[in-house]
């Protein structure tokens, strides 16, 4: 067992489908999904760095890569279930944590457990790099949503999905990086073409409206 568990069980990570249960016309695993976090990650990165913030860059690309990997122990939990309260979202992170513990007890060397420990938990903290990553994995959920939602997917829960991921970005919104995509990028998003154009433009609005 040992690490070579550890190695195997990355694979299971592209076994594991995001918002399961419901008909989607792009899957999208957690292994994909901590790929695109960690690459949304950088850039936003880059631009606070431009601003004169100061990035951990080594615990930023730490919390990036790792943010999902308890995700193994649990599956993923669909966004509007997992916040449908503050409570139910504790006892899921702790549920999480506590299983990503006890596998690092029980696989990895004794001199690397603390290194792992601190690793996998929950890296959306209260520093600089861990609201990038809130704000990163946002960002993809957001794409997530929105590339169903252009193909006309006509199941509700990925509007419910794209306004939870919106609504968070913007709890954000004084960070040079959430303001470069609010004024750069979301509006290129919603110039593209697709099905519900109105509703969806109107929900944005109305949200970065009320955010104010």
């Amino acid at each position: 067992m040992g690490i070579h568990h550890y190695f195997k069980s990355l694979s299971d990570m592209e076994k594991l489908f995001r918002c399961p249960g419901k008909f989607k016309y792009n899957e999208h695993t957690v292994a994909a999904h901590s790929f695109k976090v960690t690459k949304i990650a950088q850039f936003l990165g880059t631009v606070e760095e431009h601003h004169g913030k100061t990035v951990n860059w080594k615990n930023l690309y730490e919390k990036a890569l790792n943010h999902d990997y308890p995700e193994i122990f649990t599956g993923d939990i669909k966004t509007p279930v997992k916040y449908a309260s503050s409570e139910l979202n504790r006892l899921f992170s702790e549920v999480e944590e506590e299983m990503a513990h006890k596998f690092v007890l029980a696989e990895f060397p004794d001199e690397y457990q603390s290194i792992y420990l601190a690793r996998f938990k929950e890296g959306k903290d209260r520093t600089l790099e861990g609201n990038v990553l809130s704000v990163a994995d946002k960002i993809d959920l957001l794409y997530e949503s929105f590339g169903e939602i252009q193909k006309g997917n006509p199941e509700p829960i990925f509007l419910e999905i794209y306004q939870e991921a919106l609504s968070t970005i913007l709890r954000f919104r004084e960070m040079k990086s959430v303001e470069f995509f609010l004024e750069k990028v979301l509006p290129d998003m919603l110039a593209e073409k697709f099905i519900p154009h109105s509703e969806l433009s109107k929900i944005t609005e109305n949200l970065i409206a009320a955010s104010k």
